[in-house]
């Protein structure tokens, strides 16, 4: 990691890569299946002080991947997809704790999904990549959790997809995390977000390129792909912030084409998110992570949440907002609800933003004061004051 190009800034940063599960120790899923040899790319920033009790592992959403924060080149256009909440004298302050992220497997960010190369065949996947779930993404992750000889996380953090993993956490590896902060998240997936995520990969699977999910070196389902991220982006919007950046406005024009071009500002908005995403983004890692959410319920096997949350030790920090019709708030206060009836140490804020479920990547300002009391309240205890 090079040194700050920028107040505030982790500056230019470097993907690392760790691989395990070589046979005959593959990871076994939750499916029966076994999957390795399987490669996890991750990000690190900050330094581990000398015990390794500084370190927050930070789980990212459905299109995220391992880079959080800084830039790989210096003309690099954006940074880290939560670079506003991570760095020196951020919400996660790169100068007191050691912040780690990497992307799932089943992504197609440098970690093992459909697009990696099958070792028996020696070419992609494709389909013939197992099915994985949030339990499955966590297991990995706890294999380079302990690679980094971290015996103790002090926090897991995620919003949306990444909520589901830091409930996970607590849940499977309860003595190995300190602190838990699910935000815009759920103990499972409703019908309506299975729905819309069945949507997208219908529309994927659909597209004539899709050859099976065999289409490496071939044209890409760019299409199915294009329209399964317009789904998805419009249920990550609310009514009024739609209505406020768009409106009903007409794109370039004053007055309407009556034929069925892209017309309005809306229209073109979502084209763009989607030209966007097939740029960087596997159709094939879209099918995989989007039923791994769809088979996310912490209520099972008993379907009862308080029993299955009774063996959590992290003290927790939900966070909801209140235009969020993805995971509204009544889903982070079902949470929360078992917690405390499992006399779980939990504190419960619903951020009123009109954002909607977007609201955990934009509304900074909030999460940042809730993120570091909570951090600075768990030092404070543990120091004795």
């Amino acid at each position: 990691m090079s040194s700050i190009t920028e107040p505030g800034s982790v500056g230019i940063v470097e993907t690392k890569y760790f691989t395990f599960a070589e046979p005959p120790n593959e990871l076994q899923l939750e499916s029966g299946k076994k999957l390795g040899p399987i490669t996890l790319a991750y990000e690190m920033y900050g330094e581990m002080n000398e015990d390794k009790s500084n370190c927050i592992l930070i789980l990212h959403a459905l299109s995220g991947d391992a880079h959080v924060a800084g830039k790989h080149h210096p003309d690099d256009r954006k940074p880290g997809w939560w670079d506003s909440m991570v760095g020196p004298g951020k919400a996660f302050d790169t100068t007191k704790y050691c912040v780690i992220c990497s992307n799932v497997i089943g992504g197609c960010k440098g970690s093992t999904g459909p697009s990696s190369i099958d070792p028996a065949t020696g070419k992609p996947y494709g389909l013939r990549f197992p099915i994985v779930t949030i339990a499955d993404m966590v297991n990995a992750q706890k294999h380079l959790i302990d690679h980094l000889g971290i015996k103790q996380l002090f926090c897991v953090v995620g919003g949306s997809m990444g909520g589901m993993q830091a409930l996970q956490w607590a849940v499977s590896y309860p003595d190995m995390v300190k602190l838990a902060i699910p935000i815009a998240t759920t103990a499972r997936l409703s019908a309506q977000a299975i729905a819309f995520n069945a949507v997208g990969r219908h529309a994927i699977m659909a597209d004539p390129n899709f050859a099976g999910g065999d289409y490496y070196g071939k044209q890409i389902p760019s299409a199915g792909l294009r329209i399964a991220r317009m789904i998805g982006h419009i249920t990550y919007l609310s009514d009024k912030s739609m209505h406020r950046k768009f409106g009903r406005g007409l794109q370039d024009k004053t007055a309407p084409s009556y034929d069925f071009g892209t017309e309005f500002q809306v229209e073109s908005y979502l084209n763009y998110q989607g030209d966007e995403f097939v740029k960087r983004f596997d159709a094939n890692s879209y099918l995989y992570i989007t039923k791994a959410m769809d088979y996310f319920d912490l209520s099972q096997p008993s379907g009862d949440l308080k029993k299955e949350l009774s063996r959590v030790k992290a003290a927790f920090l939900v966070i909801s907002f209140s235009s969020d019709w993805l995971f509204p708030p009544y889903m982070s206060k079902e949470i929360v609800t078992a917690l405390r009836r499992n006399n779980v140490d939990v504190t419960y804020t619903e951020i009123q933003s009109d954002y909607g479920h977007d609201a955990f990547l934009l509304e900074t300002d909030t999460l940042t004061n809730l993120i570091v009391n909570f951090l600075e309240y768990a030092d404070q205890r543990d120091n004795g004051f």
